[in-house]
């Protein structure tokens, strides 16, 4: 194979520091020409804007990747404009660069599991849209497989993706929310947006946090990223699991999955509650920028696989697309009709789990409802960024390529 590869492996990103920017850009056009984040996301992200083919090896997080490799797609976000497009029907950012690249990804599994198999490869599936690759090959393998086999199989994966064929598509399913295993009395808000208390998340979760607590079901609310800030904060995050019925995790869409850091969340409770009988409830919700609500599935079969792993009662999760342009972290109180149907979901959820029901399928329709039209956002959408550049004077830098490596 004559092309160049970029290898983004776990455990070498383990001893690189990771910043959680969103991208060198974005800080870039909020205060041209600074930006304090000087760490590996730019020489990774400047390679994935030139090689020929990117390989990420990573362990099977609850049909997710890891957290560590998580947080390293998440910055390659960077090499997208923040214009839209669409793709196979769908909105999304066009590509910062006109070099595709492909996309071999494998995983590492103790034992077979059908569910996480299926969301890994449907991950990849959507991985490769957003970073518009040209072919994509997702590939797993298991612990104990003899060296041969494994030899055999990348062969095989990387002649495949060699040839510009890509994996078959994969389906996925959420699965069936159940009801709760014992009363609700106290649940715990996790709020996985690095806006905090001024994020969609924190507007979405702090709304049905308020109606629980109406229900006389007492609440407390932990924003994840300070959280995983020290010791001392994680230890406090896992004590507080351990002591309320219901957990909700309320997050943000990244690259068609949780976030980095909330990956990482799942992770430390997981280790924490592995091995203990668990009687607690799970529930998701989930917000993404784009319009699609189907975007949001991947990240949801994630949240439930993870419940169901850990032993957990998957209560069900809701999915908001748009949720930039209609919240955009305003308290839903505040949003007067456009937040009808919004809080009309939240209210159902808030009742049906108090009385000891999973989320009902109504609040799902509910919060699934498209609030914007793609076309709006694909004609509207730029219109925010170019305000912002005309600012800083920097109207003409919105599409520039700085990792372009020139012949």
């Amino acid at each position: 194979m004559q092309s160049r590869a970029w290898e983004v492996d776990h455990v070498l990103l383990r001893e690189k520091k990771i910043g959680n920017c969103a991208g060198d850009f974005f800080c870039w056009i909020r205060n041209p020409g600074v930006c304090n984040i000087d760490d590996d996301n730019r020489r990774i992200a400047c390679q994935a804007a030139n090689y020929d083919l990117l390989v990420f090896l990573t362990p099977v997080t609850f049909g997710g990747y890891s957290s560590i490799l998580k947080s390293a797609v998440d910055h390659l976000n960077q090499n997208s404009l923040p214009f839209f497009t669409q793709v196979s029907g769908e909105v999304h950012h066009p590509s910062r660069y006109s070099h595709k690249s492909k996309l071999l990804v494998i995983g590492w599994m103790d034992k077979p599991d059908p569910q996480e198999e299926a969301v890994f490869q449907h991950l990849v599936q959507r991985n490769a849209i957003n970073l518009h690759n040209s072919a994509y090959v997702s590939g797993i393998v298991y612990a104990g497989q003899p060296d041969n086999d494994l030899s055999g199989l990348i062969g095989i994966w990387v002649e495949q993706v060699d040839r510009g064929v890509s994996s078959p598509p994969r389906e996925i399913f959420v699965p069936q929310a159940v009801r709760p295993k014992a009363p609700l009395r106290r649940a715990l808000l996790l709020v996985g947006s690095p806006r905090g208390r001024k994020s969609t998340s924190q507007a979405l979760g702090g709304y049905l946090f308020q109606k629980l607590d109406a229900c006389g079901i007492q609440t407390e609310t932990i924003p994840l990223y300070p959280a995983l800030g020290s010791r001392l904060r994680t230890a406090a995050l896992l004590e507080a699991v351990d002591s309320h019925d219901l957990i909700v995790m309320a997050f943000p869409l990244y690259i068609s999955a949780l976030p980095g850091p909330v990956t990482r969340a799942l992770e430390l409770i997981g280790a924490h509650c592995a091995g203990k009988p668990r009687q607690q409830a799970f529930a998701a919700i989930v917000n993404s920028g784009l319009p699609e609500v189907v975007q949001n599935q991947t990240a949801l079969a994630i949240c439930a696989t993870f419940a169901c792993r850990i032993g957990m009662a998957w209560v069900g999760g809701l999915a908001l697309g748009g949720g930039y342009g209609v919240v955009n972290g305003t308290p839903l109180d505040a949003l007067g009709w456009r937040g009808n149907s919004i809080r009309a979901s939240l209210d159902l959820t808030a009742a049906s789990l108090a009385a000891g029901n999973p989320i009902p399928e109504e609040a799902v329709r509910l919060m699934a409802k498209q609030r914007i039209s793609k076309w709006m956002i694909l004609l509207a959408g730029p219109v925010g960024w170019i305000v912002k550049a005309r600012k800083y004077g920097v109207v003409m830098s919105l599409r520039r390529q700085p990792y372009l490596v020139r012949p």
